[in-house]
């Protein structure tokens, strides 16, 4: 690294002149970044600019990782960095510099970072959820729940042709996770590499692949998807799920390519039910991946909705356990029945208003009525004492669990073309979030106290691209 020329900060003249070419803009919860360049310099960018916000992410997810699953971040990060580094390094070289900026980033803003640490936070998720249930036997003296290892993360739906207001593509997605994580989830970042595609993602500081997942690309692609619940397998020796996705979003110029790149040393990580939308052929797809069997399907009229449980049979019954599908007292099936009856209601009219209306809808088809709960569209698990629940071992059947619905994004194909949406950080339908009153009123989660913040009521808000 140069030393010439370093300012009061410890900047060298080539760092200023990276930081030079990106932007920060903080609004209503967000943190909107644009960072470009090479590898290394735009991940120096993203490293620097988001610094503080890494290293208290970090300090939350080492104090929950041991308190949820008894084993530590660190361990975590290490066998990330075992297993992943060197396939990174094989197939993705460009995205390992990338991360080795990221490193370089936080640590001259003063958070030391190594790379085998940046590996390990890009890693969490599959080490967490997709590898560890693989392994936990060894470190396990008894029977492990699969409730503590199943997922269940967002809810979208992506619909054009007669569906829509214009007859073009509209997405729409919002994140369900534990609170705790998804408060870290506020990044709008704007990418421009020096090859492949412009994108706009949503993420985490730190994160090369968005992971939550919202992306659009500059080949008119959009691009949601929502986990898989109860999947089980995971491949060690092929490629991780974050390295495919962001390949995909930075090259492919179709869906079907766009498809390719995914399942191109599939691991098994990360087991998604996506739905992508190409704008410029105003076609849309809904892929379903396990490790094992794989489900494609696209069309040009009518919609598609994720809800967690997969539609294909092989996937859901051969690679998952405890999916809920005809279950509406869990919220898979609560929300799979529940997804058609809303889109019906708003065919021939779905655009950015009814988008944001479909996401915020907190009808409970079990108790038939309105009731923001864990069943919901809008999940609020918070609120919601599990009274009905059917299966103890199925994914957060736990009274008042602090998650569910953390943010809101919708975009459509006039939007999506210069790379914009809309979207709101806190809950989709808007309710605020009190962590201090949560605790009281909760206290068998006061573990939490000092990690789960607040999220006040936010506006839409519109990133319009340029």
């Amino acid at each position: 690294m140069e030393t010439d020329d370093v300012d009061a900060s410890g900047l060298t003249s080539r760092e200023r002149g990276w930081l030079a070419k990106a932007h920060r803009n903080d609004i209503n919860g967000w943190i909107h970044l644009h960072i470009e360049g090479e590898p290394f310099e735009r991940g120096f960018q993203h490293g620097y600019l988001t610094a503080a916000e890494y290293a208290d992410a970090v300090r939350v997810y080492r104090q929950m990782t041991y308190i949820s699953m008894g084993v530590t971040y660190d361990f975590l990060v290490e066998n990330a960095a075992k297993y992943h580094l060197p396939i990174i390094e094989q197939v993705a070289p460009e995205l390992l510099e990338e991360m080795r900026g990221i490193a370089a980033g936080y640590t001259r803003a003063g958070v030391p970072t190594t790379i085998e640490e940046i590996v390990g936070w890009n890693a969490y998720e599959e080490m967490s959820g997709y590898w560890w249930p693989t392994v936990a036997a060894r470190y396990a003296s008894s029977g492990m729940s699969t409730g503590a290892m199943a997922k269940s993360h967002c809810s979208a739906f992506i619909a054009t042709g007669s569906a829509t207001r214009d007859g073009a593509i509209v997405l729409g997605h919002q994140s369900f996770t534990e609170f705790w994580n998804g408060q870290f989830m506020n990044v709008i970042l704007d990418i421009t590499p020096e090859s492949g595609q412009r994108m706009v993602m949503q993420t985490s500081p730190g994160w090369i692949a968005s992971m939550t997942d919202f992306w659009i690309t500059g080949a008119g692609l959009v691009v949601a998807e929502t986990t898989i619940v109860g999947y089980f397998g995971y491949d060690v020796t092929k490629v991780p799920e974050y390295v495919r996705a962001r390949k995909a979003c930075q090259y492919a110029q179709d869906i079907d390519s766009w498809v390719q790149f995914l399942d191109a040393g599939n691991n098994g990580g990360y087991a998604n039910m996506w739905l992508i939308g190409d704008v410029r052929r105003n076609e849309i797809a809904r892929y379903e991946q396990g490790l094992r069997y794989q489900s494609f399907n696209k069309k040009k009229d009518g919609w598609y909705f994720g809800d967690n449980v997969p539609e294909d049979p092989r996937i859901r019954n051969l690679e998952c356990s405890d999916t809920g599908y005809n279950d509406i007292r869990q919220q898979t099936g609560a929300r799979r029945t529940r997804w058609p009856q809303l889109l019906s209601q708003h065919a021939g009219a779905i655009g950015l208003a009814a988008g944001q209306s479909i996401l915020a809808d907190d009808f409970d088809v079990y108790l038939m009525r309105a009731n923001p709960s864990s069943r919901t569209i809008c999940a609020h698990y918070d609120a919601d004492p599990m009274f009905y629940a059917s299966d103890p071992n199925a994914v957060w059947n736990i009274p008042y669990f602090p998650g569910g619905s953390v943010d809101g994004k919708v975009t459509s194909a006039a939007l999506a073309r210069p790379l914009g949406l809309s979207a709101r950080f806190g809950r989709a339908d808007g309710v605020r979030f009190d962590a201090e009153e949560f605790l009281k009123q909760h206290p068998q989660w006061s573990w939490q106290q000092g990690y789960l913040k607040s999220r006040p009521s936010q506006p839409w808000t519109v990133f319009d691209g340029h």
